[in-house]
């Protein structure tokens, strides 16, 4: 049913979502439901649609107007309504599971779609500016009709940029802008994707190496369609974008710098904690206390590690002694590109002693690609299009290596690589008997709470070679402390930017350029960054509560097992997910 319905491009909303569902037994009702919410989602994100391997999208460019917004937030609480009135006790536990989890994101789709954050499309490292980049690699390339359905998506592609600059334009007359501040840093991703030469864009990459089942006549004219549209079309688009940002938009922009002070904002901001968190319990308030303990236990943790190195300076000087160093820095990209995949697989040699249950699916190392790498983070991971020609991505970013020292290689690859992001993704995408939106869920506490847990459990597994290795570990936690500090002095308690470059700089031995290009990231993405530390705290707590009441019988690769077979998961529901799997084990 969600091919036929997906390939059709079927909405529903309305009275068609409740179709067919009176009769039906509830564990049935839950199911159609479950295929209409997927195929909704597909029909209306074509480009989440190619990710996902969906047929029948790849042609297609999301609509992006105010009132495709509307829809959405229209047809998300007629999907909430359709579940609220299926009655769940009868169904079996698995089912359950899913209801639950569509409830959590219906419930925060309709809270924060309220507040048009389509006025502001993108963030420090991303937006919808850069989101074509990660289609074009999701995309299969196999047939003529491949190449047709990407030319006529790019022919697409320009009224897509006008509408999200109508967007923007709405957001300056409303004062819903990002920080004027930030704006500088964030100007060369937009000014990136303006090539003088067509053939050296990135869109036109696919064009590059064609595969010998596209006829060799229509490949040359294939190429000709796509070089033109770029260079007609889409190229001269983002030069209207470019000099939108740069002559409309950031003089408009907004003074100020916290979320509080948007409009509504404070009521944003904590719809977005609580979001991101997974909690409604948490204020920022809460977290904020919770950040400045954490930060003065790991001080300490980190300071051992400094006498172990036997270096006798203080924490200023020893992490100056890091920052400076030429010993700790790549000479070259495939130098750090070859220390990332080296690590790679000595963990992945170490992966059995763990986990139960390993994925199928490989992954590679890979740069950042040049045209965002500027302002783009360390590293992160990119998931495989499921049924695509490549596996998951792990991304290293080689631009301004005297910034990549070695020291924090390790703890990098244990969180964007294995056993964090493609091996917690590549597990979801493996789940049975579940729907299409689950094996995709990505709750952003649980995700990221597990790379940051992935990160120290790489301790236990024996993976820290030296003591600097180590302390880039802690340096990293730190750094995930910090964000508990910075992400709601800045949005909730009026810190200034230089506030938060200066209080992530003294805690941490983070290069001065990524402390810059982080604290903009939290500047421009409101709540996202209490996600990492929220969540590992709690998968720790629960760590120490099995080991607790299992004793002998405990097994770290069973415990992980539970954490993850079941795909991403809000840490409420995980608390009791792993309360099941102790009480379980203690009736065998």
């Amino acid at each position: 049913m969600l091919k036929r319905l997906a390939a059709a491009g079927t909405v529903f909303v309305g009275a068609a979502l409740y179709a067919g569902a009176a009769s039906a037994a509830p564990a049935e009702e839950l199911e159609a439901l479950f295929e209409n919410y997927w195929a909704n989602e597909m029909a209306e994100d074509p480009f989440a649609a190619t990710q996902s391997g969906v047929p029948g999208y790849d042609d297609k460019i999301p609509g992006v107007a105010p009132s495709d917004y509307a829809r959405r937030r229209d047809e998300a609480e007629a999907f909430l309504t359709r579940l609220e009135e299926i009655d769940r006790s009868e169904v079996d536990e698995n089912v359950a599971l899913s209801a639950d989890l569509l409830e959590f994101i219906l419930k925060h789709d309709v809270t924060l779609a309220a507040y048009d954050s389509w006025r502001i499309p993108f963030l420090a490292d991303t937006g919808f500016h850069t989101d074509f980049g990660y289609i074009v690699g999701a995309t299969s390339f196999r047939s003529e009709a491949d190449y047709e359905n990407y030319i006529t998506r790019l022919k697409a592609l320009p009224a897509y940029i006008d509408q999200n600059i109508e967007n923007m334009r709405q957001g300056l007359a409303d004062g819903f802008t990002q920080p004027k501040e930030i704006l500088p840093y964030i100007l060369p991703s937009f000014e990136a994707q303006v090539k003088d030469n067509a053939a050296a864009h990135p869109y036109y990459a696919p064009f590059k190496s064609m595969p010998a089942s596209v006829p060799s006549r229509r490949q040359s004219a294939l190429r000709q369609e796509g070089r033109t549209v770029l260079e007609d079309e889409v190229i001269p688009a983002f030069a209207r974008l470019a000099e939108f940002i740069q002559d409309e938009y950031m003089p408009g922009a907004r003074e100020t710098l916290g979320a509080y002070d948007l409009p509504n904002g404070r009521e944003y901001y904590r719809d977005l904690v609580r979001y991101y968190t997974t909690l409604d319990t948490v204020t920022p308030e809460s977290i904020h206390a919770l950040g400045l303990r954490e930060v003065a236990r790991i001080r300490k943790e980190m300071n051992a590690v400094i006498a172990e190195t036997g270096f006798s300076g203080t924490f200023d000087e020893f992490v100056t002694f890091l920052r400076t160093d030429k010993q700790f820095y790549p000479k070259t990209p495939e130098a750090l590109l070859e220390r990332a995949a080296w690590i790679a697989k000595d963990i992945d040699g170490r992966l059995p002693g763990y986990f139960g249950k390993l994925p199928r699916q490989p992954y590679s190392v890979e740069p950042v690609p040049a045209e965002i790498a500027p302002n783009y983070t360390t590293g992160r991971y990119v998931s495989a299009p499921p049924g695509g020609a490549r596996g998951g991505q792990y991304w290293v970013n080689t631009y301004a290596l005297d910034k990549r020292p070695f020291y924090e290689m390790t703890a990098l690859t244990l969180h964007e690589a294995v056993p964090g992001h493609h091996l917690q993704n590549a597990l979801g995408l493996e789940i049975e008997n579940a729907p299409e939106f689950r094996k995709q869920f990505y709750p952003h506490a649980f995700g990221e709470g597990w790379g940051l847990y992935s990160e120290k459990l790489g301790v236990e597994m024996g993976v820290y070679q030296t003591p600097y290795d180590d302390f880039g570990r802690l340096s990293m936690e730190m750094w995930r402390a910090c964000r508990l500090v910075i992400d709601t002095g800045i949005h909730a308690k009026g810190w200034t930017r230089q506030q938060a470059l200066d209080y992530l700089a003294d805690n941490t031995a983070l290069s001065l350029h990524n402390v810059q290009t982080e604290v903009d990231r939290y500047i421009a993405w409101p709540g996202q960054a209490l996600a990492y530390k929220m969540g590992e705290l709690t998968l720790w707590e629960l760590r120490a509560k099995a080991e607790r009441e299992l004793g002998e019988d405990f097994d770290v690769r069973e415990f992980h097992d539970a954490v993850l077979t079941a795909g991403g998961l809000p840490l409420d529901i995980l608390r009791d997910r792993i309360d099941a799997y102790i009480a379980d084990k203690k009736a065998e």
